[in-house]
């Protein structure tokens, strides 16, 4: 079991670390950079090639049964839940087989809002305590779930 963050733009990057030590399981941080390393011997750091989507590239061939995977990349939970990992958007939200293609329609109808629409942009909701509060329940439930 091994849990990969795409830690690039990754607001709970310090609660994955706190709740793998506690589950004693491994983490991989994959990022483009700028992320400082962990001292933490749980903690694998993976600086991967500039250019869009590497970091979602790396995890997508990686990912697999057993895994949990955090990120808000849409289309990464798509290819990491068909591979059978288990995936974690940073407010908690669990994706998988059953959600992911209403996930992926709602995105890209935002998507087409936010094109037709200049008034669109910006609009997102800002990531809240209780965001992080339901994200570190979510991974703790995952992490006993997977460990079983």
């Amino acid at each position: 079991m091994v849990i990969y963050v795409d830690a690039d733009a990754c607001p709970v990057k310090s609660e994955v670390e706190r709740v793998a030590t506690r589950h004693r399981v491994g983490v991989v941080i994959v990022s483009n950079g700028g992320i400082r390393p962990s001292a933490n011997p749980l903690i694998q750091s993976v600086i991967v090639a500039e250019g869009p989507d590497e970091a979602d590239k790396w995890i997508a061939a990686r990912a697999g049964p057993g895994d949990v995977v955090i990120t808000g990349d849409i289309p990464l939970a798509a290819k990491c839940v068909e591979r059978g990992a288990q995936v974690l958007r940073h407010n908690g939200e669990a994706l998988s087989a059953e959600n992911i293609g209403n996930v992926l329609a709602t995105r890209d109808l935002m998507a087409d809002l936010r094109a037709a629409d200049p008034f669109w942009q910006g609009r997102g909701r800002g990531f809240t305590k209780a965001d992080r509060a339901r994200f570190l329940d979510a991974l703790d439930r995952s992490l006993r779930r997977v460990g079983r």
